[in-house]
């Protein structure tokens, strides 16, 4: 079940893949909207085993110049969203048997990067939030695991990119070259989301699993 807020793209992505794939819409900072979406889930497919917490939203500005609202929103959505998704999805999971969730987080979550301090602050909060997930729902069978991407590629670095040089007056391919030696894929992110979500991982809970290409190996 692809749950979107823009409902006809995660239906036009829905019909792309193989075997029975569904989209639901969902803004996951409705509590109303998220409990819709894990019931349709349910409905549809006889419980929920699986939820990968995805959505997110970017801030690529120095801090001063934030906005307030944009700040709240910006934490509604990379830090409620998981929370909400989480909390109204683990009755679910646990009425199976147990199962998993799989937060994206982000290397931001892991130290500061000029322009991202919103967003570094709700990666950060998420890696904390997947620790307490992963020791609270343990009884119940339930592993929490998240993934800490570095610069993948796509239209959130995309939209990052001018932005990036205006104010580092450094090219991002040059730095994206030196620091992770190209850019991630979706597909690479997509593949340590299926590894934490299958029998694979079953005595892997309350870990990040960073995917940088050694950014955060190197001091230099």
């Amino acid at each position: 079940m692809l749950a979107d807020v823009d409902v006809e793209g995660a239906e036009r992505a829905a019909s792309e893949l193989d075997g029975d794939a569904r989209a639901v819409r969902c803004d996951v900072t409705v509590a109303a909207e998220v409990v819709g979406a894990v019931e349709a889930t349910a409905a549809a497919f006889g419980g929920l085993d699986v939820l990968v917490n995805n959505a997110g939203v970017e801030i690529s500005k120095p801090m001063v110049e934030h906005g307030d609202e944009e700040f709240s929103r910006l934490l509604a959505v990379n830090v409620g969203g998981v929370f909400m998704c989480s909390k109204y999805a683990v009755p679910a999971l646990a009425e199976g048997g147990g199962g998993a969730i799989v937060n994206i987080a982000s290397v931001a979550g892991l130290g500061g990067s000029p322009l991202l301090s919103a967003y570094c602050a709700s990666k950060a909060a998420v890696i904390r939030f997947t620790e307490v997930c992963a020791t609270e729902l343990r009884d119940q069978g339930i592993r929490a695991n998240a993934v800490c991407p570095a610069f993948v590629g796509g239209a959130m670095v995309d939209r990052m990119v001018g932005d990036f040089e205006a104010a580092t007056g450094q090219g991002f391919e040059d730095v994206v070259a030196a620091k992770q030696g190209r850019l991630g894929t979706a597909e690479e992110v997509a593949e340590t989301v299926a590894f934490l979500a299958s029998d694979d991982a079953a005595f892997v809970t309350g870990a990040h699993y960073v995917l940088d290409g050694g950014l955060t190996a190197a001091l230099l």
